[in-house]
């Protein structure tokens, strides 16, 4: 009978392709994997692959093994995350998080939790949304706090909001150019820091302006709201960004929010998790803290 561990090796390679990034993943030589792979089609009395010099493609018994395989994974976990019966979670989740978000509720939640649950410990990865959507995808991840995602998502994803944070220009108090009295013509004459137009928040960013009617000068292209605004404070230029939910920029002596004329754009956060998946519980949590907290 094949281990959990065989069984998380077939799904690594299943999503790679590839024996050696496969091992990569799961810490073992391709050589070693290939083994494993050979193991599990004798126990299934079934090839599940069809191999080539280049690649490992999973056949029809492959792909059909692999929902299997999740299902009963899934469940194994669910039971080792279990705690004692009474409700308790337990074990390791993996997720992702916006910087921001690790900064504010987001991390208030993880401890309230945390402090509930000691026997659960919570990996987390800071990065950009789209990155993640990817990752929780395949299952490299339990589930993410990302923005709404600006495509739509694949059938199997579920993103449940948890706060927005509207959009807004920044100016600097102190800037090195001359800044205009109007926020529309700040935003035509002065130098733009604008966030990287390939991530979900740059995309937002773009439909701020495309909606206020404005072409801006970019000087800088960088993706990090928290780089961007250090920049902004500085006197380099202005921008347009989400309004930091867990910062009161309104006591801010080098900065200044104005909400941009006749536009009302919000970047809104959620919980981004596969329709099934061994952590529900935990995302449930989750969920649960931020509509007992936070206005909606």
């Amino acid at each position: 009978m094949s281990s959990i561990r065989i069984l998380r090796t077939f799904l690594a390679v299943a999503r790679h392709g590839s024996f050696a990034a496969a091992g990569a993943e799961v810490g073992l030589t391709a050589a070693a994997v290939g083994l494993q792979m050979r193991a599990l089609e004798q126990d299934l009395k079934r090839p599940l692959f069809d191999r080539s010099a280049r690649a490992v493609v999973l056949n029809t018994a492959g792909r059909h093994t692999v929902a299997k395989v999740e299902t009963l994974l899934q469940r194994y976990e669910a039971l080792a995350a279990g705690g004692g019966g009474d409700g308790e979670l337990a074990g390791t989740v993996v997720m992702g998080a916006l910087v921001s978000a690790l900064m504010g509720a987001f991390a208030d939640a993880l401890w309230a939790i945390r402090r509930e649950h000691p026997r659960l410990e919570v990996k987390l990865f800071a990065g950009q949304s789209g990155t993640f959507a990817e990752k929780v995808l395949h299952g490299e991840l339990d589930a993410a706090v990302v923005m709404k995602s600006p495509r739509p998502l694949a059938a199997s994803m579920v993103w449940t909001h948890l706060y927005s944070e509207p959009m807004v220009l920044i100016v600097p108090r102190r800037p090195h150019f001359v800044l205009p009295a109007q926020p529309l013509a700040m935003l035509r004459q002065c130098p733009h820091i604008r966030f990287d137009r390939e991530t979900w928040t740059g995309y937002l960013v773009k439909r701020v302006l495309r909606r206020a009617g404005v072409k801006v000068r970019d000087a800088l292209e960088l993706n990090s709201v928290e780089a961007i605004v250090a920049t902004v404070r500085q006197g380099f230029g202005v921008s347009i960004v989400p309004q930091l939910a867990n910062v009161d920029w309104r006591q801010d002596r080098q900065l200044r929010v104005i909400a941009v004329p006749g536009v009302r754009e919000f970047r809104h956060v959620g919980l981004l998790e596969r329709a099934r998946h061994s952590r529900m519980l935990f995302t449930a949590a989750i969920k649960d803290y931020f509509r007992r907290t936070l206005p909606q």
